[in-house]
């Protein structure tokens, strides 16, 4: 695979609004586990730039903002974010292919197979307990639920505007 001049420049803001975003939101006291604020831009990345590049920003992402801002903590939330996001970037890239897919399909699965990972990771790096598995559901559905939202609603809105603009 190519990579063009266009997409380096596109993972780099990306990138950037991964560290700036959840910054903007913990400012103002809004929970980043309520509103996923990293996980927009990692998901737009596989979206626009394609899977390698999505998979690559989501894996280093955490790690960056970790030694920018001293967040998300490196064990075990890190880790298991890294991984989260990673799969995120990687499932948005491989089901979107532009206008000749459906957008909420590549969502919708990108998040489906990120949570399943978060899940498997976290396992690995917890331990499988009724209380882990009863935390995991209810902060990766239900915590989260504005976040899906958000993500469902914003994502397909700015993906449009992009292409309508001739900007992928």
């Amino acid at each position: 695979m190519k990579i063009t001049t266009k997409q380096l420049v596109l993972t780099a803001l990306f990138l950037a609004i991964g560290i700036l975003l959840p910054m903007v939101f913990h400012s103002f006291g809004i929970s980043g586990l309520v509103f996923l604020p990293m996980h927009i831009p990692v998901l737009l990345c596989g979206l626009v730039c394609g899977w390698s590049l999505g998979g690559i920003v989501g894996l280093v992402l955490p790690f960056i903002s970790l030694l920018l801002t001293a967040r998300p903590p490196l064990y075990p939330v890190g880790i298991s974010m890294a991984l989260e996001l990673a799969s995120y970037g990687i499932v948005a890239g491989l089901l979107y292919k532009g206008k000749k897919s459906n957008i909420f399909v590549a969502l919708i699965g990108a998040m489906l197979a990120g949570r399943l990972v978060m899940g498997i990771a976290n396992v690995a790096l917890l331990g499988l307990s009724n209380e882990t598995l009863s935390a995991f559901i209810s902060g990766a559905f239900v915590t989260a639920l504005p976040g899906i939202i958000l993500q469902l609603v914003l994502i397909p809105a700015i993906v449009l505007g992009l292409e309508k603009a001739k900007l992928i």
